[in-house]
This record gives C-alpha cells, sequence and structure tokens, in this order.
C-alpha cells in the first residue's frame, strides 16, 4: 500500500488546471493535420522511393511514384514537402503538371480526369538539402556524423515533425500504402538498411551502390527511414506463433561483438510480446535491429538501435525501481511498437497516446513475463515520479497537435490500473491480444480502442477513460472519519467518474465505490488511517476536522 503527500497533491492539483489553455493553430497546422480536400479523394496503395543520398554535399535528390486509388473526382491533389527541400517536377503518364506550392504542402494540378475507381499514379521529382536534425530522435531531420573509424555514418528519424521532412508523401496518419519499394543509392562501400526485405543490390560503375528494400505490408509515414553505414551483419532465426521469424541485426563494424551479446534481449522481447500481445506483425518483412547515431527509435521491421550496448535507458532506470536494469529499454520499447504503433497506427497525431500508452505499457509487462507480477508492478508504479499533469494525453484533432508526454507513464498507469479493475489477467490478456487481431494493420481512433476494451471487459469505463486520457487531473479520493464511519468521494474527476478504490483501514480491506457524491459506511475495525491500493492510480485525501461539503 503506498499513500501520497500532500504537496505532491497540491503540485498536480496545480499543474492540472494548466491544459485548459489552449494552443493557437495556423493553417499550415490545418493543411498538416487534416484530412482536407486535396487529400480525401484519394487513397494510396504504393510508393516506390528512389532516391540518391550524398554524404559529400549532404543532399537529396530523386523521385517518389505515389500510387493511388481514386475515391470520388477531383482534380487538385495534395503533396507534402517541407522546406528545404523542393519539388523540381510532377508527371502523370510522361505529363509534366501545374504544381503551386502552400508552405509545406504543394498542390498538384492534374489533367487526367481522376475517375472513382481508377488506380493511377504520379511521379514526383524532388531534390535539396534535407533538415539536419538537432537532437535525434525529439527533433526531425536527417543525422549526418562518422563513426570511429571515419566512414559516413547517417541515418533519418521524423517522428512529430513528419516524413515530409525528407520525402515527398501524403504526410497524414490516416492514409498508408499497401506495400512500398526503397531503393537507396550510396557511396560505395557504405551500406543502406532500411524497412522490409532487401531484394538485391546493384553496383554502379560510378562508385555507388543501390540497396533496394520492399516492404509488403503497410506502412505508416514516419516509420519508414534510411540508414547508412559501414554496417556489418549477423541474424538468428526466432520460432514464433507464426513460425519462423528471421530476426536480422546491422551494426558497425566495430561493435559486431558486443552486439551479438547485448541483441539477446531481442528474441527476449518476442517471447514476452507474442505471449501478452499475439504474434508480431510483419513476419514476411523479418524483425531487424539496426545500429545508429541517436537513441533509437519504433521504424517499422528496422527498429533502430543507438543506447550504447547498455541496459536501462542510456545506462539510467527509467522507473527507479531497480528492474529497468534488467533490460535495454530502447531495445524493449522501440520494439514494441511494431504492435502498438506499426500494426495499430493512430489516425490523426491527437491519438498518439495509443501508441505510447499501450508501450510505456509493455515494458512492465516484459518485466511480468521475465521476472513476474510483483516485480512488474514495482517497475510501473516507479515511472509515475515522471508524470507532469501538465494536459490531458490525448490531443487536438485535424490539427498535427498530438498530447502530454504523460501518454507514456501516465498512460502505462492507467492501463496498470484498468488490469486491477478487470481482475483476471487472462482476461486481460485475451483483450490485448484481441486488440491486435481486430486491429491488425490497421489505422484507428483512440474511440475505437476505448470501445473494444469496454466492450470486452464489460465494464462502463467511458468516465474512466474521459478522465485518464481527457482530462489532465489526477482523481481525488477525499475522505473524512467520524467515530465509526467513513465519509468519502472522488474529486478533482469527470462527471460520472465511479471507479472503485480499494483501501485498507485499520488493517481491514474494503472496496469502495465512490462517486463525486458523498457516501458513507460503518466500519468493522478501529478508526485509523486510509490506505488506497498502490496499483491504483489516483491520490488521497483526508479531510477529518477540515470539514466537509
Amino acid at each position: 500500500m503506498k499513500r501520497f503527500g500532500i504537496a505532491c497533491l497540491i503540485a498536480m492539483l496545480l499543474t492540472g488546471s494548466l491544459y485548459a489553455q489552449q494552443p493557437t493553430f495556423t493553417h499550415q497546422d490545418t493543411l498538416r493535420g487534416s484530412i482536407g480536400p486535396g487529400r480525401a479523394w484519394w487513397d494510396l496503395t504504393y510508393y516506390h522511393l528512389d532516391i540518391k543520398v550524398d554524404p559529400g554535399t549532404k543532399t537529396i535528390a530523386g523521385q517518389n511514384t505515389i500510387a493511388y486509388r481514386v475515391l470520388k473526382p477531383h482534380q487538385l491533389m495534395q503533396v507534402d514537402l517541407q522546406p528545404p527541400l523542393s519539388i523540381t517536377e510532377v508527371t502523370q503518364d510522361g505529363r509534366a503538371l501545374d504544381v503551386r506550392r502552400d508552405g509545406n504542402a504543394w498542390f498538384v494540378a492534374l489533367k487526367k480526369t481522376q475517375k472513382s475507381g481508377a488506380l493511377n499514379r504520379i511521379v514526383v521529382s524532388y531534390e535539396g538539402v534535407p533538415q539536419v536534425s538537432k537532437r535525434p530522435p525529439w527533433s526531425g531531420g536527417i543525422t549526418w556524423t562518422e563513426d570511429g573509424n571515419g566512414h559516413d555514418f547517417i541515418a533519418t528519424a521524423n517522428q512529430g515533425d513528419g516524413a515530409s521532412l525528407w520525402w515527398p508523401c501524403k504526410d497524414h496518419p490516416a492514409d498508408e500504402p499497401d506495400s512500398m519499394l526503397m531503393s537507396i543509392n550510396v557511396p560505395a562501400p557504405l551500406t543502406d538498411v532500411s524497412n522490409g526485405r532487401l531484394r538485391h543490390v546493384e553496383e554502379k560503375n560510378d562508385g555507388t551502390r543501390t540497396f533496394h528494400w520492399f516492404v509488403s505490408n503497410p506502412i505508416n509515414h514516419y516509420g519508414v527511414n534510411i540508414n547508412i553505414g559501414d554496417y556489418v551483419h549477423f541474424g538468428e532465426v526466432y520460432q514464433g506463433e507464426r513460425g519462423p521469424l528471421d530476426c536480422d541485426y546491422w551494426v558497425l563494424r566495430e561493435n559486431l561483438e558486443k552486439a551479438k551479446v547485448h541483441f539477446k534481449d531481442a528474441t527476449r522481447m518476442l517471447a514476452a510480446f507474442e505471449h501478452w500481445f499475439g504474434p508480431y506483425p510483419f513476419y514476411e518483412d523479418s524483425y531487424k535491429l539496426v545500429e545508429v547515431p541517436y537513441p533509437g527509435m519504433e521504424h517499422q521491421s528496422s527498429v533502430t538501435y543507438g543506447n550504447g550496448y547498455a541496459n536501462g535507458f542510456g545506462g539510467r532506470d527509467q522507473s527507479r525501481s531497480g528492474w529497468g536494469l534488467k533490460f535495454d529499454f530502447i531495445i524493449i520499447h522501440e520494439s514494441g511498437h511494431e504492435w502498438f504503433a506499426n500494426s495499430i497506427s493512430n489516425n490523426d497525431a491527437a491519438e498518439m497516446w495509443v501508441h505510447e500508452a499501450f508501450i510505456a505499457y509493455s515494458e512492465n509487462l516484459f518485466v511480468d513475463y521475465h521476472y513476474g507480477k510483483a516485480a512488474s508492478a514495482e517497475y510501473v508504479l516507479g515511472t509515475r515520479a515522471n508524470i507532469s499533469h501538465d494536459r490531458p494525453i490525448a490531443g487536438i484533432r485535424g490539427v498535427n497537435y498530438s498530447g502530454s508526454g504523460d501518454m507514456y507513464a501516465k498512460g502505462a498507469n492507467m492501463l496498470h490500473t484498468l488490469r486491477q479493475m478487470i481482475g483476471n489477467d487472462e482476461k486481460w490478456r485475451n483483450i490485448l491480444r484481441g486488440l491486435n487481431a481486430t486491429f491488425y494493420h490497421q489505422t484507428v481512433s483512440g474511440d475505437q480502442i476505448e470501445a473494444y476494451i469496454i466492450e470486452k471487459s464489460g465494464l462502463d469505463l467511458t468516465a474512466f477513460f474521459d478522465q485518464y486520457v481527457r482530462d489532465a487531473r489526477l482523481p481525488v479520493l477525499e475522505y473524512a472519519f467520524e467515530k465509526n464511519v467513513l465519509r468519502y468521494r472522488w474529486t478533482q474527476c469527470v462527471r460520472g467518474f465511479n471507479m472503485p478504490a480499494p483501501v485498507r483501514i485499520g488493517g481491514v480491506d474494503y472496496v469502495l465505490k465512490p462517486t463525486s457524491r458523498w457516501q458513507s459506511i460503518d466500519l468493522t475495525g478501529p478508526v485509523s488511517r486510509l490506505v488506497l491500493d498502490r496499483d491504483y492510480y489516483a491520490a488521497t485525501l483526508n479531510i477529518t476536522g477540515l470539514g466537509t461539503e
């Protein structure tokens, strides 16, 4: 059992009120974050990104073929590309098209009549010096650096800032291509590692090589990546729920021997997450870990790794419980996103909490699988110190605005609380696996995820999700002792919030059913302090002697 301090509670209540301050959104926010008229009429089917990456000039040049199905007739198409890159030409069936730029959006006037149901394509040529990431992966762009042997070491990372930082695309999470070919030309003897499977390598006469990688599953835009370096490869085959899974590891030559030892966490991850979530979602495209010059990210079937071959996150335990040093945080967390983010993808930046809440929680499930339930509880409870309660973990739809960073630790503790409310671990596991089966390779809203959990749990969780997803405040169980009577209610909560509250009073356990109205029960044991079950994420406040309503 655990109790929150009054000073901590007051700080939470004060910061929780700040979320009401809404940000100001611009025309560009709407163009990027909404399914506007230039996007709504066509459905992505395929990309072929064919580019040359030149480390000497730090430039990218090439083209992206965009294949699409016409949903309804329209003649103006929005394609996204961010400066300083620029589109040089757009063609359809060999005919050059007129293009008008509006900030980061480029509007292409199509000459060919776009008939409903037709499968068409355009070819977008572009070039320039892409944005350099100042602090990858938290600021988007390309990292140009060198390894310890002086070889070029290059990587992309663009979550939040958008894939259109380095390639032209339909840069909105609601629409994903069904498959994708990436042809990446780099100077020899460097290697490019991207998503999916390597089809072949072309050795050119000009001292360059082109790597052709094919993704046979739908892929979100921010999950597309290029990683270029003096890579060496090793691998293994994991016998998973769907049979043999190719696991490929691409690391700098200088780190090969330590990677062979440290990357054993990959199969430990697969064992835990296939147990909790179901089969790895991309057997056809393999599982890869790729070394990069930044901490790491969840690029689909090409998970990037730069955590220094040490357990924890940069050698630190995010939970302060000790359990976080039993595994490499980046391998576990970023690989977990193959289930929530890459297979189940949000359909709007506002729903990013679906990615991060479930995968912050997956760290706890990894600990549970390998070290037991008590250890996993210590881990997830330890992450509460990382919660700020600054604003809701859900963002605002239609303007490319995600929620608070609390979507990680608060989201994990919300799901940990929900596991206690369901009360049956096998039922909870079936819900997690059911989510992955039902929404396999789909883009979803948070509402869909919530509705599924409500249906399968049999619990009325509407107010529960309103509280933890769309409100910044931590609910408070307010109570008072009056002789042998306990009076109690929920405060700092949304309307209808009625989460049960298992408590211990004087050595006796009770399960209270608070609402926002005062209730009371007669106590069977001696009146003493009340302690809320620590696995429920809420605060308590004893107002005995301070008055009531």
